[in-house]
């Protein structure tokens, strides 16, 4: 298939993960917890991480699952959908997610940065990506004890993964969509690169 050949339901797989990833599970969460808008906590971010410093880590862990599980979902969905374009479908449905979830249209497009969410698109996408992806995450965040770190680790070598896993060439839609989330993310964590080539980017947990 070529990407001139588009299917007709991409638009309506594009927009339904898009409202997918736009669910703001971490504002969520905290708000029916009783710890007000996570808007006005630390970072002002709306992923675990930031939920964290609430010192809920139920909370956090709630946030983390939830803001991986409607990346997978929305490819999965994107899956069951389009049959005969799955690269492509899953692809787009993928990046439509992520950029949801960063940029939701509810909170006037000021969202999170993605990590979850992506990495919860790359299971659904490739699952052995989304499984190094997670563990090379784990292991930086681990090691640093900087959650942007593992964050930035895993993306960097996301779209090397998806060559390789999913036995595709570098130009097609899955390692292309892998680039353009890791794009993403880098651009998210923009403030967070500043901060770490200062020394001054805050641990895990620190409040």
């Amino acid at each position: 298939m070529t990407w001139s050949l588009m299917p007709p339901s991409l638009p309506v797989i594009a927009l339904g993960a898009y409202l997918l990833g736009s669910i703001p599970f971490g504002l969520l969460l905290t708000a029916l917890a009783g710890q007000g808008d996570i808007r006005r906590i630390g970072s002002g971010n709306i992923g675990a991480t930031n939920v964290l410093r609430t010192g809920r880590k139920g909370l956090a862990a709630a946030t983390l699952l939830l803001d991986a599980l409607k990346g997978l979902l929305a490819v999965l969905l994107a899956e069951a959908l389009s049959p005969h374009e799955t690269a492509l479908c899953l692809s787009v449905a993928g990046c439509a997610a992520v950029v949801g979830h960063c940029f939701p249209v509810w909170l006037r497009f000021r969202g999170g940065k993605g990590v979850a969410t992506g990495i919860g698109v790359f299971w659904g996408m490739c699952w052995p990506v989304g499984l190094l992806c997670t563990l090379l995450w784990l292991a930086g965040v681990r090691l640093s004890r900087i959650s942007s770190v593992g964050a930035l680790l895993a993306f960097l070598a996301a779209p090397f993964l998806m060559v390789a896993f999913s036995l595709t060439p570098i130009m097609s839609a899955r390692p292309i969509a892998a680039a353009f989330i890791t794009l993403l993310i880098l651009l998210r964590h923009y403030g967070n690169i500043t901060r770490l080539c200062s020394g001054t980017e805050p641990r895990v947990g620190q409040r």
